[in-house]
């Protein structure tokens, strides 16, 4: 009971925190000068959210007495602890970034998901099943879950990059071809003086393009470090489930739909991280496929689990609501 009551504690005292948190990483992110201390009061509240997360992720480890890893309730628990830890890496290195714009609201998201009414039945701990009675639950879920929070958080961070590059691209365009069109339209004045005032306004838009441009190599930087790093955790994944299903299935590879999907995952950012040993097809192209890979990671994670089916059955749910 103590425990169970510790765990409602921690899980409500960390999204009320990040749901503070979020607005004042939106505003720092919009205001061109910022301010230090709503900065630091965020970054304060984030590493207070990841200590709730971790005191209710060892909570209901001592009280169930095994990993908590064994249903959906927990996994995105710790898909949510995952996100956090991605976020404070730039801050113990003492690097200022705007990542945390996108790193904390998908700690929220997946903290309001875990406290909603849709996972109201696994909020208790249960016996595990036969299938996960196993020293290899520690290994192959948390690297396979820790795998999924880099690989969404740097596909994110491309998403991102996409859309300030179309935005700033869009932007130049515009400029240009007011000004180019101006001299069909008006007459000679009226044509200088518009140029004047597109040349009077050229400081102000260089300023905010650079802005735009340090921002999108920051996105493609971590982008890059985060899925090369989740690519690492999911190969793990991989390997040490192959060898834990040769122990309890008798075969390595079953082409299970789990197991399909993890294969499609690895292989779409194989292909990623292989883009980005080619400069010709750098940037754009490479952000686009792992832009790809923030649909093909859920499809893994989650959707395979409403079909029911298949060796990973057991991972299996059904949503309800009060």
């Amino acid at each position: 009971m103590i425990f169970s009551t510790l765990q409602h504690i921690f899980t409500h005292i960390s999204f009320s925190i990040v749901s503070i948190v979020i607005p004042i990483y939106l505003l720092t992110l919009l205001l061109v000068y910022e301010t230090l201390g709503l900065y630091n009061s965020s970054e304060k509240g984030m590493i207070a959210t990841f200590f709730c997360i971790t005191g209710l992720l060892v909570t209901r480890w001592i009280s169930s007495g095994h990993f908590p890893l064994s249903d959906l309730y927990e996994s995105v628990m710790f898909l949510s602890w995952g996100f956090s830890i991605i976020h404070m890496v730039p801050h113990f290195r003492n690097q200022k970034t705007h990542l945390s714009a996108i790193t904390a609201p998908s700690t929220i998201l997946t903290q309001g998901f875990v406290t909603s009414g849709l996972l109201a039945e696994m909020h208790q701990s249960t016996i595990l099943v036969p299938a996960l009675q196993s020293q290899w639950l520690m290994m192959h879920v948390s690297m396979m879950v820790l795998s999924y929070a880099a690989l969404l958080c740097g596909s994110l961070f491309s998403v991102a990059l996409l859309v300030m590059t179309f935005r700033t691209r869009i932007d130049i365009f515009g400029k240009r071809n007011h000004l180019v069109t101006g001299s069909f339209v008006f007459d000679e004045i009226q044509y200088a003086n518009e140029r004047g005032s597109v040349l009077r306004n050229t400081f102000f838009l260089s300023v905010r393009n650079y802005h735009m441009y340090q921002l999108i190599q920051q996105l493609d930087r971590w982008s890059y470090r985060v899925i090369s790093l989740g690519f690492l955790f999911l190969t793990i994944g991989i390997l040490s489930g192959a060898v834990w299903a040769n122990e309890a299935w008798g075969s390595y590879w079953n082409w299970d739909p789990k197991e399909t999907w993890a294969f499609i995952t690895w292989t779409l950012f194989a292909i990623y991280l292989h883009m980005r040993t080619n400069q010709n097809v750098q940037g754009m192209n490479s952000a686009i496929v792992a832009s790809l890979g923030f649909l093909i990671i859920w499809i893994c994670y989650f959707g395979v689990n409403l079909l029911g089916i298949g060796l990973h059955s057991y991972g299996s749910f059904t949503l309800t609501s009060n």
